[in-house]
């Protein structure tokens, strides 16, 4: 997997969760149709990726390996509440791709930003005179 720093990592994220809160907003009433998801629940996550990108975006300009490891942890939660959805919701097959996509993509943001801060929190070995 690319090494990318945190900030980069963050920002990644929180450009796609921005697209992704638009995108639900803008096309929330045909979500229902199309992925089995109800035009409300489209809209609420829609505009709560909004103020997680937000927040993430602000995050990215921070260099705080602290926000960046809880943000990664956050995103494994969401990794795990899609596939709890998956299990309750009673989706189309394209709603359950859109799912399933959505979670390995904030899986691999999980993963890239733990570890970013993995690689920046590394001492560097010294080197031994001999």
């Amino acid at each position: 997997m690319t090494s990318l720093s945190a900030r980069q990592s963050l920002q990644l994220d929180a450009v796609a969760s921005g697209a992704v809160g638009v995108l639900l907003l803008a096309l929330s009433g045909q979500t229902e149709e199309h992925l089995g998801i109800t035009t409300g629940l489209s809209v609420g996550i829609g505009a709560f990726l909004l103020f997680w990108a937000a927040f993430v975006g602000w995050a990215s300009t921070k260099d705080s390996l602290t926000l960046t490891t809880e943000i990664g942890y956050a995103n494994l939660g969401w990794v795990v509440a899609s596939v709890i959805f998956l299990v309750a919701a009673d989706l189309t097959g394209l709603g359950v791709a859109v799912v399933i996509a959505q979670a390995v993509a904030v899986a691999v943001f999980a993963e890239l930003q733990i570890m970013a801060v993995r690689k920046a929190c590394r001492v560097p070995a010294r080197s031994v005179a001999a």
